[in-house]
């Protein structure tokens, strides 16, 4: 059974009762979060066109260095968002359904707004353009694991 109350508890501890897999999958969530990030900041091109394929090699300098620092600044705050997801890990259990929901909101806006309305220039398919819509439902799915809570056999 869906348990709506451990979407956002009355009281924020470190205690988490939905499902292990959504638990696990979370730890491993937080890993590529803060690994992701480091990319985007340190890369000489911010993973701009090494990963996502923006051909910045065809852009101005100018243009070229404001996506590289653009890159940068997300990777900025991926890293506040994998230091907000470890400290959930260790403290704050019972927030990772909150987590969980804001990611699907965060993927799904990349997948049907950002990318309708503000399309980016690639020359080949972004894994993070690939990844939105399969993550918006994993989100999804994980969510809905972290507030199952098997019901209670009555006697």
């Amino acid at each position: 059974m869906l348990d709506f109350k451990l979407f956002l508890p009355k009281q924020v501890g470190n205690t988490y009762v939905g499902s292990k897999v959504a638990l696990w999958f979370f730890y491993i969530l937080t890993g590529i979060t803060l690994w992701r990030s480091q990319h985007h900041m340190f890369a000489a091109d911010g993973g701009a066109q090494s990963i996502a394929t923006i051909p910045l090699d065809t852009y101005s300098s100018q243009a070229s260095s404001t996506v590289v620092g653009i890159f940068a600044l997300w990777g900025l705050s991926q890293l506040i968002i994998g230091f907000i997801y470890l400290v959930v890990c260790l403290r704050y259990k019972a927030l990772i359904p909150l987590m969980y929901f804001l990611g699907g909101v965060e993927y799904g806006m990349r997948a049907f707004y950002i990318g309708a309305f503000k399309p980016i220039e690639t020359a080949g398919d972004a894994p993070g353009a690939l990844i939105n819509l399969p993550f918006m439902l994993l989100f999804t799915l994980m969510l809905a694991l972290s507030i199952w809570r098997k019901s209670k056999i009555e006697s």
